[in-house]
């Protein structure tokens, strides 16, 4: 939370933004009724109501519609301030707010943000996590001020740059009838029982995106099970129920592969991708999301890909062995 701003503005914000009491306070880490209370006393100070609370959901008040403009410029310019004069001193500190899918934030981003803040002590890091859907949401609503994700924003509000590649692939338990096969054709995935992830996900995109270009259709699948997370895909195909596709990432230091489950390839499909690092469109971001942002660029140029080929390259030799 911005020090600088007027805390009744930030939690009025928190509530503008979600139509939602118990959420903001959810947000905000406060009571629903702490919330409620700095509502009442905003209202009090403009002598007007800000929310119309008369149906099921909070709904902005005309009123509530000019104060939240206001706001979020408010919430802007304190912003720009802290950051100018971070540039002046040459020491950045605040809040960095960034927002990771799923893959990126279990397997990439925490060790990027150790290092980054390591490097820059007064910097406090925020991250949020959930599928790209809400990743681009919350660049777009500017909730954070960066976003890692896993597959092609569909939004015409942000602007997006590749900063890290990526490869998926099939794992299968190790009792599995397609364990001992080097490969796969990509129609006998219709065969098996199928753990994916769930609409919205950029894995999700990306496997049906390639197997469409295979003639294999979606609707085909036979999806067993929709998971909201990578390390819940790898439990469900340790216990047995079915084949998966994820990240490499996801497995490059896994020891469970080969014990428990298997890679195996599919002919003529690579599901590859770069994970794209986004950013509202207008101008760019200035102090720690700024200096983040090189970070990563300069940071997974080198050796993120090294590391990950040579992981890649050591976890693909467990069935040989």
């Amino acid at each position: 939370m911005n020090s600088l701003e007027n805390f009744r503005l930030v939690v009025f914000r928190a509530v503008a933004e979600h139509l939602s009491f118990r959420k903001a306070a959810e947000e905000l880490y406060l009571t629903q009724p702490a919330v409620s209370l700095q509502i009442k006393a905003l209202e009090e100070d403009l002598a007007t109501l800000l929310f119309d609370r008369s149906g099921p959901q909070a709904r902005l008040t005309p009123a509530g519609e000019a104060l939240l403009k206001y706001a979020r410029r408010s919430s802007d310019l304190l912003l720009k301030a802290k950051q100018e004069i971070a540039e002046l001193t040459g020491e950045y500190a605040g809040i960095l707010s960034v927002g990771a899918s799923t893959t990126i934030a279990q397997y990439v981003i925490p060790r990027l943000i150790a290092e980054f803040c390591h490097l820059n002590p007064r910097i406090r890091p925020a991250l949020i996590s959930g599928n790209t859907e809400k990743i681009v949401k919350a660049v777009e609503l500017q909730k954070v001020q960066l976003g890692f994700i896993e597959g092609p924003p569909r939004s015409r509000e942000v602007r997006c740059e590749p900063f890290l590649n990526d490869e998926l692939v099939l794992i299968v338990p190790a009792a599995h009838e397609w364990s001992e096969r080097e490969s796969v054709q990509p129609n006998e995935l219709t065969t098996v029982p199928l753990l994916l992830r769930e609409r919205g996900s950029g894995t999700r995109r990306i496997i049906e995106l390639a197997l469409e270009r295979q003639g294999v259709k979606a609707n085909s699948l036979r999806i067993a099970m929709e998971l909201d997370s990578t390390e819940a895909i790898k439990s469900a195909v340790e216990a047995g129920l079915g084949a998966g596709i994820l990240s490499r990432w996801a497995i490059s230091k896994d020891k469970r592969l080969g014990p428990a489950f298997n890679m195996v390839e599919i002919s003529g499909v690579r599901f590859q991708r770069e994970f794209l690092l986004i950013e509202r469109k207008g101008p760019r971001a200035k102090g720690p999301a700024s200096e983040f942002r090189k970070f990563v660029i300069a940071r997974t140029s080198s050796t993120f890909r090294r590391s990950h080929r040579t992981a890649g390259k050591a976890s693909g030799s467990h069935k040989r062995d």
